[in-house]
């Protein structure tokens, strides 16, 4: 359905907390650029899950579940519109995904529609696939802060610094791993270069989409609520939307141990993309308790994410990642 680079789909993945939301608020802001507030999920959920859509069945399952998922109401489908061009067409995920985002494109007045969805670059290769043009930046942030910030919201989070340190080199590897095989179409991006150099960091975005830079974007009017946020944390201002407070902040905030972990895990991937190790500063003792301890138990955790992770993408019809179920509408009129 993409005509030409101007309507070339923009996507926003890597891992949560680190920045997706923040560049989708600048992106936004740009004229041609409809990012909705919040990350469909489309890949994430309903890709593959429903076997060939060319299947009338497996389409009514597919299209149903999608629009009772409040993250794609958000976007307001019609799905009557969605079943008479989804039929006029390849019976395909891409597709279905495509003709949402593009119907709430139209709804707001902008040639082209982006998504930020977290860890979206598991489906690079079927993304590229599926719509040759689409450009993808990846966000990466420094793991410790990630984790930091993720702390401060799931306190309670099962994976601790295990699932945290699998999660990041999951996502450090295919960003390698899609920069080469996608040459000019897949941006890398570093939450830290957004934050400290923000107007460059956006011009060369604007540049990898094939977008003029607008001066206006470093104002975020696009996106009120994430603008509104961000002016909420400390040392925030409105001609400095991003505070440097949030670089480093995990230092003194996390776990020692935690952090040691990530960094024994982590190490080489972070000196790679510019991240200096902090010394831990332990005794002996210390190495010998955490090496009993605290190792076993994040290394068990560690390999679970990654068990977890493989059976959901290479069995997505079996091992179904799902919304929670606080994500799923009762009911939508004209869903069927």
């Amino acid at each position: 359905m993409s005509a030409g680079p101007s309507r070339a789909p923009v996507y926003i993945g890597g891992l949560d907390r680190s920045g997706k939301t923040t560049m989708a608020g600048f992106l936004t802001s740009h004229p041609n650029i409809d990012i909705p507030a919040v990350g469909s999920n489309l890949w994430t959920y309903f890709y593959g899950r429903y076997g060939d859509l060319a299947e009338g069945d497996n389409f009514d399952r597919c299209l149903e579940a999608l629009v009772h998922y409040k993250h794609v109401a958000f976007l307001q489908p019609d799905p009557a519109r969605i079943r008479r061009e989804f039929a006029q067409g390849a019976a395909t995920y891409g597709r279905l995904f495509e003709l949402v985002h593009v119907h709430h494109a139209e709804r707001s007045g902008k040639p082209r529609y982006g998504d930020q969805t977290g860890l979206v670059e598991r489906y690079a290769d079927p993304l590229f696939r599926a719509y040759p043009d689409v450009r993808v930046i990846h966000m990466v942030r420094d793991p410790r802060d990630r984790y930091e910030a993720s702390l401060a919201r799931w306190p309670d989070g099962r994976g601790r610094a295990g699932g945290a340190a699998a999660r990041w080199a999951y996502s450090m590897r295919l960003a390698d791993r899609n920069a080469r095989r996608h040459p000019g179409r897949y941006l890398v991006v570093r939450f830290e270069d957004l934050v400290t150099q923000t107007e460059q960091t956006l011009r060369d975005a604007c540049a990898f989409i094939g977008e003029e830079f607008h001066p206006s974007m470093l104002q975020m009017p696009g996106a009120p609520m994430r603008r509104a946020r961000l002016l909420a944390a400390p040392g925030a201002t409105p001609g400095t939307l991003l505070t440097h407070d949030v670089i480093g902040a995990f230092r003194g905030r996390i776990d020692t141990d935690e952090l040691a972990f990530l960094q024994l895990q982590l190490r080489r991937r972070l000196r790679a993309h510019g991240y200096e190790l902090q010394p831990t500063g332990w005794a002996p003792s210390h190495w010998v308790r955490f090496l009993a301890t605290t190792w076993p138990d994040q290394a068990l955790r560690m390999a679970s994410w990654r068990v977890r992770e493989s059976l959901q993408q290479r069995l997505p019809t079996l091992v179904a990642r799902r919304p929670h179920h606080r994500m799923v509408l009762p009911d939508v009129v004209g869903a069927s």
